[in-house]
């Protein structure tokens, strides 16, 4: 009689009862550590010696500072159980700080009302002064030429970046550029393929490491597209993608996978764009944000 070979699969329990809070992830990681690869236990190594500085790293960073690549991070959750890289940032974050330091870096469970204003407020002025500091003039003027010079402008966003991307593109519209808002990741890659050297692509990721806008990028940059990226300070997938790269900084995603503060000073660099290029040929800008005005009058009472 022949007999059937069944594949195990690997347990899920343990990366369940971690996101239901039954188990720490650093423990897990720990009890895991034998039963992994090199490469695996390498990075597993690394995070449960660093994990504070893992909360603040892209998936980028990580790979580097563990000798591997980002698929081998991606890897190692998998074996855990857990989806990916940012919901293990979220579980280190949960094992390490209090709960509430979760809605907001600064929050105390005591605090009031007033408390709560001026920790909000005070982050997203920390915020706006970090970027401008590190705000690269070089950059800036780069990203001007490109969104004054190309044919069209494609602006990509998902999730809490897309509303910032709407903006920009409603900004850019009034000064009458040709420009398109993609927030659907389908309609994101189709369309990031189809560019072409004539396009300035312009993407907004605070994490720089969602799949689908990297993706994106990618696509319209091998399209032949003229790339430009808003993103956190330092390395990410999507910066790999990017012909220009405008920084921000929000010291609050240490512990949320996405910063309040950042969306602040994401608003403030497409403000700056956006004055650059209407100052550029004010004389036009004027005349078409004079169209809109009159066009916007009649809808208002």
């Amino acid at each position: 009689m022949s007999q059937v070979m069944i594949r195990k699969r690997p347990p899920a329990r343990s990366g369940a009862a971690v996101r239901q809070g039954g188990v720490s992830i650093l423990a897990l990681i720990r009890h895991s550590g034998r039963a992994l690869p090199p490469t695996a236990r390498r990075i597993a190594t690394f995070i449960d010696k660093h994990a504070e500085d893992v909360i603040r790293m892209s998936i980028t960073e990580l790979a580097e500072q563990t000798h591997s690549s980002e698929g081998s991070v991606v890897g190692l959750c998998q074996r855990l159980g857990i989806k990916g890289f940012q919901e293990l940032k979220i579980l280190l974050s949960r094992d390490l700080v209090e709960p509430v330091r979760l809605i907001q870096e600064d929050l105390r469970a005591s605090d009031t009302v007033s408390d709560v204003g001026e920790h909000v407020f005070a982050a997203h002025i920390a915020s706006l002064q970090e970027t401008r500091k590190l705000l690269d003039v070089e950059a800036l003027t780069g990203a001007v030429g490109l969104l004054r010079t190309c044919r069209r402008i494609e602006v990509y966003g998902i999730g809490s970046s897309a509303p910032i991307a709407q903006d920009l593109g409603y900004r850019l519209l009034q000064l009458g550029r040709d420009t398109k808002v993609v927030t659907d990741s389908h309609i994101q890659a189709v369309s990031a393929a189809m560019t072409d050297a004539a396009t300035a692509v312009l993407t907004i990721s605070h994490s720089g490491s969602t799949v689908e806008t990297v993706l994106a990028t990618k696509l319209a940059q091998e399209a032949g597209a003229r790339t430009i990226g808003i993103t956190r300070m330092g390395k990410s997938p999507l910066a790999r993608y990017c012909d220009i790269v405008l920084h921000t900084i929000a010291n609050e995603t240490r512990y949320r996978p996405e910063a309040m503060s950042s969306r602040v000073a994401q608003l403030a660099i497409i403000d700056t764009l956006v004055s650059c290029c209407a100052l550029a040929d004010a004389r036009r800008s004027i005349a078409k944000l004079e169209l809109s005005a009159r066009v916007l009058a009649e809808k208002r009472f």
